[in-house]
């Protein structure tokens, strides 16, 4: 494992650090190897509450596909992609303007200068209250034929390896390994495909506006799959700096949400991170993000876990509730 500082723009170093750990040893390694990247996991999440993860499994071409058939769909024309529109928790397209995630955390902000294509789990419980909110079909445009299969594909891995980070996550506390099994099989979780597009020659951001408004995610672990650049994600650090997240091109970026703080009774943080509008220097650029927000099966009740691995304790939750709090929250009206 490599430790790798990130800075922030005025230069500063931050005083958390964003490691790079391999999860190979985790996967073909003996006790002695999987214990060690369990515990620089849990030094990552108790600090900056990101990690960087090489090893991880996922081949470079599937995440490629992926983000191609992505893009293709972002290119179609607006009438083109409007036919498959939703809203926020929904299952298609999210147009300009339709979300604001500062709103997660009690700050009004301007909507996300952002679109994204959203999936989710799909698998029904019998429950039709629940699975009208959290278990719909997903929707394919037929424009991309491609796209099905290629993120199905891409979204079985990451559900995969999530749940192997849990495992890890357990681990990483002095928990046994299968630990939070129990409350993983049929879990909800989301899928953003996020396009990032160049700045709008005719009207630059709004003062406070942002691809990606400042906020903490709000499930378990997320796995993304990012580009570099100018108008990038930024980490905030526990005194407030904000800084640009290192890049490998080979890792994934990890953080946990909301629900896995909570459970672990803040001995990880749920670390506030940003995307930046496009930058003046770059005003042509543009990104496309994966992201699998991982979350636990809609009726578990997470409660915070005692001392020595929690420090706080916070009232009991049902995931479903929270979640829907807070994607309630982001939704533009």
């Amino acid at each position: 494992m490599t430790l790798q500082k990130i800075f922030s723009r005025e230069g500063g170093a931050v005083p958390e650090q964003v490691p790079i750990i391999d999860l190979a040893p985790w996967f073909d390694g003996d006790t002695g190897d999987r214990a060690a990247v369990a515990h620089h996991v849990d030094e990552a999440l108790r600090t900056s509450g990101f990690l960087l993860i090489t090893g991880h499994g996922v081949p470079a071409g599937v995440r490629a596909r992926a983000r191609a058939v992505a893009r293709e769909f972002f290119a179609l024309p607006a009438a083109v992609k409007a036919r498959y529109a939703t809203t926020v928790g929904g299952r298609g397209w999210l147009p300009p303007g339709a979300e604001a995630n500062g709103y997660a955390e009690g700050t009004p902000t301007p909507p996300d200068l952002k679109e994204s294509f959203s999936l989710a789990a799909d698998q029904p419980t019998g429950d039709a209250a629940i699975d009208a909110r959290w278990f719909r079909p997903n929707v394919w445009p037929a424009e991309v034929p491609a796209m099905q299969p290629v993120v199905s594909d891409y979204i079985a891995r990451m559900h995969i390896l999530s749940d192997e980070l849990m495992a890890l996550c357990a681990v990483a506390l002095g928990l046994p390994a299968g630990y939070f099994a129990p409350y993983l099989d049929h879990p909800t979780y989301g899928v953003n495909l996020n396009w990032y597009p160049p700045a709008d020659p005719g009207q630059a951001p709004e003062p406070g506006q942002y691809r990606i408004g400042p906020h903490t995610d709000f499930g378990t672990v997320t796995v993304l799959d990012r580009e570099p650049g100018r108008g990038g994600l930024q980490v905030c650090s526990s005194d407030g700096t904000w800084a640009d997240a290192p890049y490998d091109p080979a890792a994934l970026t990890v953080n946990i949400g909301d629900l896995l703080a909570r459970w672990t009774g803040d001995r990880w943080r749920s670390t506030r991170h940003r995307v930046l509008p496009p930058q003046p220097e770059a005003p042509g650029e543009d990104l496309l993000s994966l992201i699998f927000f991982y979350e636990l099966n809609h009726d578990a009740v997470v409660e915070s876990l005692a001392p020595p691995i929690g420090r706080a304790s916070f009232p009991p939750v049902v995931a479903h509730e929270y979640l829907a709090s807070k994607l309630d929250a982001i939704t533009v009206t």
